[in-house]
């Protein structure tokens, strides 16, 4: 939907609410911007145009016939627009509260909060400190969407869309373009994976988000991506994985700095020129490179080259 229609369709909407009585068609042409500039027959089909599509989004547009009036008029009675008083069980308000939680840091983190402003604003108690006992924020549940592709993964899924994007594979430096219809976006084991149909291979395919390189592009219209029913999308990233062999990989830190990256190192060798070397044994390339990446310029890899360079394409990744 074009940026004027939509503006059209919230003024008509804002109009037919704020009015006392009901508005002759004529009236709302000169009232509404968007109407005024087209011809009788243009607004006439613009206007029927809008009305049943406001209809289907379900906002009810009355129509009332005055006798004394040749004309009909149009409102929007509010007792009818605005949503009913919603109730919530205990239960029910202590899921919702437990959901902000989990995206609290993710891409949808505001709209989780924004929620749960509106529900407290509206009177109902949302139960943040569940899991907690005796000693509150025991539980800490957090999904952790830091993968640059997830958010128009995200989207894309939402709208139906097929996207385009660069992908590496397992245990490969080779990246390969794909072409995805994507039913969904799935987590196990604390990576995130895309479930959908690769158009290239012809066939149901996951893919781990964190070997998508690059920005991931949308294909064609919206709605063009039909989920098959049933599909079960955890079963689709369920395969077995073969566990990657433990490395040790040779970071340069700072002095003074990352004491939770020593903490877990095997060893760590004074250096010189405020910066020591810390020994580190990793199994997922893409999972150490991610924590290093985050410490900035605290750290620098050393070897292996595989772990560095994916360290450098976050880096630039970010950068861009």
């Amino acid at each position: 939907m074009s940026r004027r229609k939509t503006e059209r369709l919230l003024n008509l909407v804002i109009c037919l609410l704020a009015t006392r009585r009901p508005l002759s068609a004529e009236q709302i042409r000169h009232a509404v911007p968007g109407y005024d500039r087209d011809g009788d027959e243009a607004f006439q089909r613009m206007f029927e145009r809008d009305k049943n599509e406001l209809r289907e989004i379900g906002i009810p547009i009355d129509v009332v016939r005055d006798p004394w009036e040749e004309e009909p008029g149009y409102r929007i009675q509010r007792q009818s627009y605005e949503l009913p008083e919603i109730t919530l069980e205990p239960d029910e308000a202590a899921v919702l509260g437990l959901a902000a939680q989990v995206w609290q840091r993710a891409s949808l983190a505001e709209a989780a909060s924004g929620a749960l402003l509106k529900l407290r604003a509206g009177g109902v108690a949302t139960d943040e400190s569940i899991g907690g006992g005796a000693g509150t924020g025991a539980l800490e549940l957090r999904v952790d969407t830091r993968d640059p592709a997830f958010p128009a993964l995200w989207n894309a899924v939402r709208d139906r869309r097929v996207v385009r994007f660069d992908y590496r594979g397992a245990g490969s430096e080779n990246v390969r373009e794909r072409t995805v219809e994507p039913w969904g976006v799935v987590s196990r084991r604390g990576r995130w994976y895309l479930a959908g149909f690769d158009r290239d291979r012809r066939a149901p395919r996951a893919f781990r988000l964190s070997r998508i390189t690059g920005q991931v592009v949308t294909v064609g219209r919206p709605g063009a991506v039909e989920v098959p029913e049933g599909i079960d999308l955890r079963a689709m990233v369920g395969f077995p994985e073969e566990p990657a062999p433990e490395r040790t990989a040779l970071i340069r830190v700072r002095q003074g700095a990352c004491e939770g990256l020593r903490q877990l190192a095997t060893a760590v060798h004074p250096g010189c020129e405020g910066w020591d070397e810390a020994e580190l044994v990793f199994a997922d390339t893409e999972r150490l490179a991610g924590w290093m990446a985050s410490l900035g310029a605290d750290v620098e890899v050393v070897e292996p080259p595989d772990v560095r360079e994916a360290v450098v394409r976050r880096l630039k990744g970010a950068l861009a």
